[in-house]
């Protein structure tokens, strides 16, 4: 009842208003219609390895028979499976770039619905949420994690504990877009770590890593070998978005 009333004063004092562009909506935390329907959400088919999504039905593409793209069949990645909940296109963009640079981070909390949706599988299996680290120079400038939030609020969600501190960003790395696979792993070859004594409770448990967006892959990759060789018995992922493969998006 209390938070009923809180929420009624709130709104009386500071109508609710669209996330993405201040049109009035019916509820605090809520995108207007037009908003909302310009969020083109992760469905199948896909890879149901790294999540990718295929295009126009996946015509065109080969393998699909085996629901893997032909990146996860040339070279599997650490991963056991990876989700997303958005295609990181220009409705995803305006929630997750404020989010990420402008000290948004209100919209923690209706992204990590999204993703609990899409990730309603992994989180029953999941046994510890590990967000990916950022360097302590880029915390520092940006003053916040997002993974850490978005994990944090899918922890409240779910009820799976979240463990924010147990990844360590070694050394700060250049961004990773224009690199082919190899230079990505040569740039990420020992950037991750385990923080002092998080080997104890790796052991044995079930991992879902969660970041923002997910790209090609790589970061996701190098987190998920050090947390199988701290002990973890199984990584899977969970990110806000996904970035299609443009191979996948030409081959159709």
């Amino acid at each position: 009842m209390l938070q009923r009333l809180g929420g009624g004063i709130l709104d009386a004092l500071l109508p609710p208003t669209c996330l993405t562009c201040e049109e009035p909506v019916g509820a605090q935390g809520g995108q207007c219609p037009a908003c909302f329907g310009g969020l083109a959400f992760v469905t199948a088919p896909l890879c149901d390895r790294c999540g990718v999504p295929f295009p126009h039905g996946g015509a065109g593409i080969p393998h699909l028979e085996a629901l893997w793209c032909q990146a996860c069949i040339t070279a599997p990645p650490a991963f056991a499976q990876a989700r997303a909940a958005l295609r990181y296109d220009a409705g995803a963009k305006a929630l997750i770039l404020p989010f990420k640079h402008r000290d948004r981070t209100e919209l923690a909390a209706p992204l990590a619905r999204h993703m609990a949706r899409a990730g309603a599988e992994l989180l029953r299996r999941a046994d510890l949420l590990v967000p990916v680290p950022l360097h302590r120079w880029r915390l520092f400038r940006r003053r916040h994690n997002q993974a850490a939030l978005l994990a944090a609020r899918l922890s409240r969600l779910s009820g799976v504990p979240h463990a924010p501190t147990l990844l360590r960003r070694r050394r700060a790395t250049q961004p990773l877009g224009e690199l082919g696979a190899r230079a990505r792993e040569a740039v990420l070859e020992g950037a991750f770590g385990l923080a002092p004594g998080g080997a104890a409770r790796l052991h044995g448990r079930r991992v879902l890593l969660v970041d923002d967006v997910l790209t090609s892959g790589a970061t996701a990759d190098a987190c998920a070998r050090v947390l199988l060789a701290g002990g973890a018995a199984e990584v899977m992922v969970l990110a806000a978005a996904r970035v299609p493969d443009p191979r996948i998006e030409r081959a159709a």
